[in-house]
């Protein structure tokens, strides 16, 4: 009779800048003969049946598919607490007749924490972004508790906890303090670092494998330089931040630029394409920026990430959420240019690329920072703590 295998389950929400970055663990743990199971919406269900792990599908009513997330920050934390309220009971329907020795969970997927804690079974946090420091709640949360509505988002969060079954019953300490948690990021990407609980955290950096599953991308013959531009995957809807684009790098001498547009936008509505430019609605980012020489890029996590571990100049164009946070460190770091969109001009953008190439204070710091990215150890170092605490 064989031993039975170990069950890692990892229950995400199905936005993808939060399913890819732990991808490549879930397919490490699965070649090493763990049993795996991803439970998430179907709308993501190939990305996580491509890794090897068992799809469990649940429902869930976050507003991905159209992008349609509200511009107040209390509304938005509210989808996310709808979302957990009615996702716990799909998750237990299965998972209380088939638990799991260990559960990974998304920092989105509240119902996943209370799910382990119901059971009594270890649980850790993957963090596809930074995490909170010691002086978190003065720095960042206090201001978000003092916005309308927060009090009523608190009392209904409370209010969900106690009858989750969860053990911890304390907001702040159930939704920002994991007990333990791998922050898929670059140390350099974290504010205040020094000032992160590492008994708690461990920082693991990008987590990639071989991504061959995406695509493939080959510098062609011949050119100079190479300039990725891509605003992810949420928000692609520029179709004028695009045109001066096209304006600002279309036929600039020895350049070749590739252009992400994504699902919102239309080719059409771009107009004449240079030469020099080849249109995509998805690329494999990190495949080209390792080929590449310059990153135009939203300062997403993900994307900031991979620049950072491709040691690739950016121009960090944030859109929203904490990717303005992002791009300032980006700039503290030494090897970005910050210009928001309503100021991002032909003649800016293209002067922020002339400048970032030619500094060779940036190239070196590229280097050293992509070094150090690679050196947290990525996706093997992460997978062999996820089997420490398997015990």
């Amino acid at each position: 009779m064989s031993p039975r295998r170990t069950h890692i389950a990892m229950i995400g929400v199905p936005a993808v800048s939060h399913v890819l970055p732990s991808l490549e663990i879930l397919r490490e743990l699965v070649v090493r003969g763990h049993r795996v199971t991803y439970a998430n919406d179907p709308a993501v269900a190939d990305l996580i049946t491509a890794t090897g792990a068992e799809f469990v599908p649940y429902g869930s009513v976050l507003p991905v598919a159209d992008n349609d997330w509200p511009d107040d920050p209390i509304a938005a934390m509210d989808l996310f607490l709808d979302d957990a309220v009615q996702a716990l009971p799909q998750l237990r329907a299965a998972y209380d007749r088939d638990p799991a020795d260990l559960y990974l969970y998304d920092i989105g997927a509240y119902a996943a924490r209370a799910l382990a804690e119901s059971q009594g079974r270890p649980v850790l946090q993957l963090s596809p972004t930074f995490v909170a420091w010691d002086g978190y709640d003065e720095d960042m949360a206090a201001p978000l508790w003092a916005l309308p509505g927060a009090d009523a988002y608190r009392a209904k969060f409370a209010r969900w906890l106690a009858g989750s079954g969860a053990s911890t019953t304390d907001v702040d300490t159930f939704s920002g303090r994991p007990v333990r948690a791998l922050a898929m990021i670059p140390r350099a990407m974290q504010p205040h670092a020094d000032q992160v609980d590492t008994g708690a955290v461990t920082f693991v950096g990008p987590c990639f494998g071989s991504r061959a599953d995406r695509g493939t991308w080959t510098r062609p013959a011949g050119v100079g330089k190479v300039l990725l531009i891509s605003l992810g995957s949420a928000y692609t809807n520029q179709p004028e931040f695009y045109r001066r684009c096209l304006e600002a790098y279309g036929d600039l001498a020895g350049w070749h630029v590739v252009l992400q547009i994504g699902k919102h936008t239309d080719p059409d509505e771009l107009g004449d394409v240079p030469g020099n430019v080849e249109v995509h609605s998805w690329v494999p980012q990190l495949t080209i920026l390792e080929q590449a020489d310059a990153f135009v890029t939203h300062a997403g996590m993900g994307g900031s990430s991979e620049g950072l571990y491709a040691g690739v100049p950016m121009i960090a164009v944030p859109q929203g959420a904490e990717q303005f946070m992002n791009a300032d460190r980006l700039v503290e770091l030494g090897v970005a240019r910050r210009i928001d969109t309503a100021d991002a001009t032909a003649d800016a953008l293209r002067t922020a690329l002339t400048e970032l190439v030619a500094d060779p204070d940036v190239a070196r710091r590229s280097a050293r920072l992509r070094a150090e990215a690679r050196a947290e150890g990525g996706t093997g170092r992460a997978a062999g703590l996820v089997e420490e605490m398997l015990g």
